[in-house]
């Protein structure tokens, strides 16, 4: 029996996710066009974001999760910024079972990392003369979902005529 699996076996308790510590990973924004990007517009610049999570084991029932957020706002050829932040966790389970990890891993510890990721992305803009860039709620389960398909797709054998 695993080790995961062995103190749910024994009573241990319900599952339990920990948050051993959460961290800025890496970070980089850029204000290249400034001062002159920051004056009044005419129209809204098009901003585009792009998130993505991955995890790896770190020890026995650890995982290290990372949550990657790209944000880059231009207008016409001018970019007026760019956000790239990775935001991590390490993350210990208790009595989660083998075959939950990785949803739990991919889903909810995205989910408890975001608010502070998106903190530090609407702090970067507004520090960098912008309105604050607040990134709307994320649906982690649709991701998790999506990335599965994605696997299972790649998985199966071509069709040949």
């Amino acid at each position: 029996m695993s080790d995961v699996n062995a103190g749910q076996a024994a009573g241990g308790g319900p599952p339990n996710v920990g948050v051993i510590a959460q961290y800025v990973k890496d970070f980089s924004f850029e204000n290249p066009g400034a001062p002159s990007t920051l004056r009044a517009r005419a129209t809204q610049p098009n901003i585009n974001i792009s998130i993505g999570v991955q995890s790896n084991p770190v020890g026995a029932n650890e995982f290290e999760v990372e949550l990657k957020i790209d944000a880059r706002a231009v207008d016409g050829q001018a970019v007026l910024f760019a956000a790239e932040l990775v935001y991590a966790g390490v993350f210990r389970f208790t009595n989660v079972p083998v075959e939950n990890l990785r949803p739990v891993a991919l889903i909810e510890c995205p989910r408890l990392l975001f608010p502070f990721a998106r903190q530090i992305i609407a702090d970067a803009t507004r520090n960098g003369g912008f309105p604050p860039l607040l990134i709307d709620p994320v649906d982690f389960v649709g991701m998790y979902r999506q990335q599965v398909e994605s696997a299972a797709a790649a998985a199966r054998p071509a069709a040949t005529n």
